[in-house]
């Protein structure tokens, strides 16, 4: 870019000393020698992204701006007409400052350059330039979920990928594209459950009367060989009460708490030896008014001792592979005394239409002391937060892999179903 002439003031000090000995300083109009109004920095530096009418700027070559030597840079910000902002890194000597994070395709940017000159006084210029459009024949779309509403503290965000990403530099930059604000805030993190799906959820569980919003910024960026970001579909969701429900096994109760405090006690039954309900935390995934749950879709044949076909009634769903908190009338004499059902937690008709209005989706769900495995962490529902917050950082692409483990991947493949 050409080179600007420089009009600026130079501020000269006097120091009056009286007899006494007291000083006063004449600075300016104000005694601050960098009062001065800053100066046009054009000719103290060069810029490669081309700002004359109808010049487009290449997106996937990173901005650069740098010193001509007279002075130093001293600040550099760079955002889109969307607000998002462009990572970057300013030498130590403020000779050069260039960007580490992607530009997006068919965007508008506007630099601010602040430097100053051998005297200490501040420059400042503002420089706007546009991308060209992308040619990439693919875009990388994500979707949010679940779908925007209220929901429980337990639920996790989602965000489906209509592309496998696999490389853990490409999942870097689609990871730090996608936000996930709370009001209250909370430490948080993003979980790659495979290629096209992340999680993300916080430390503890999320505070109550929490807001969240998910938003993607990655439309226009650069992912990988002619992939590049698309549009995405902002979500809102709000939280409610901290409604948890902890189910002990071997005392065949279960418990509810709302923000901490109990508000019922409910006898139950759950998995008899060899049809064990699962240990840890689920999360509740819908309420069904009635299913039909039969025996052969868990490995029962009809005809056998085992085997059912029944019509269940306020069915409180916990996994997909079929585990519910439902009515069971006819397993009431055993409620509270022992464990009798093919894996899902029964109780009185009464009891469960009280729980199915109480609860919501998102809603924690806990087992504990059942002799059955730990609930699996993904595919299966929610079984995020049996995952420590350590090896959760460890399915991130910017703390950790960003690969899932193998054992959390078999642990998904693992489905047992259970119902009744």
């Amino acid at each position: 870019m050409s080179k600007l002439p420089r009009t600026r003031t130079v501020v000269g000090c006097t120091l009056l000393v009286t007899a006494l000995g007291a000083g006063v300083t004449a600075c300016g109009s104000d005694g601050n020698p960098l009062s001065a109004e800053p100066y046009d920095a054009a000719d103290q530096i060069s810029f490669n992204a081309p700002t004359g009418a109808g010049k487009r700027a290449d997106p996937d070559k990173p901005l650069e701006v740098t010193s001509n030597g007279d002075g130093r840079i001293t600040d550099v910000t760079a955002v889109d007409s969307t607000g998002r902002y462009v990572a970057g890194e300013l030498a130590a000597d403020g000779s050069r400052w260039h960007s580490t994070s992607p530009l997006a395709a068919n965007a508008h940017y506007t630099v601010r350059i602040s430097t100053e000159d051998e005297d200490g006084a501040p420059g400042r210029k503002e420089l706007t330039f546009d991308t060209s459009k992308s040619t990439d024949k693919k875009t990388l779309d994500v979707t949010f979920g679940p779908k925007a509403g209220a929901y429980g503290v337990g639920q996790p965000v989602t965000a489906d990928l209509n592309q496998p990403v696999k490389d853990k530099a490409q999942r870097a930059v689609v990871e730090r594209a996608l936000r996930v604000d709370s009001v209250p805030a909370v430490q948080g993190s993003w979980y790659w459950v495979d290629d096209k799906q992340l999680h993300f959820r916080p430390k503890e569980y999320w505070p109550a009367h929490a807001t969240i919003t998910a938003h993607s910024n990655l439309e226009g960026v650069k992912v990988g060989d002619r992939l590049r970001g698309g549009k995405a579909k902002d979500l809102k969701l709000t939280i409610g009460d901290r409604i948890e429900a902890i189910t002990d096994a071997a005392t065949h109760q279960l418990t509810v708490y709302k923000n901490g405090a109990e508000i019922k006690k409910l006898p139950v039954t759950t998995g008899k030896p060899g049809f064990e309900t699962r240990n840890g935390v689920k999360v509740v995934l819908e309420k069904q008014y009635l299913v039909r749950m039969r025996s052969e879709t868990i490995g029962i044949s009809a005809g056998t001792s085992d085997s059912y076909d029944l019509p269940v009634y306020y069915a409180t769903r916990v996994t997909w592979s079929g585990e519910y908190v439902h009515a069971a009338p006819w397993s009431v004499g055993s409620q509270g005394y022992a464990n009798v059902s093919h894996g899902c937690t029964g109780m009185s008709t009464s009891n469960a239409e009280w729980f199915y209005d109480y609860v919501h989706p998102g809603d924690i769900v806990k087992v504990v002391n059942s002799n059955g495995n730990t609930m699996e962490p993904f595919g299966n529902g929610f079984g995020d937060w049996n995952v420590d917050w350590t090896k959760w950082h460890t399915g991130s692409a910017l703390t950790g892999t960003g690969t899932p483990d193998a054992a959390a991947q078999q642990a998904a493949a693992r489905l047992q179903p259970t119902a009744v």
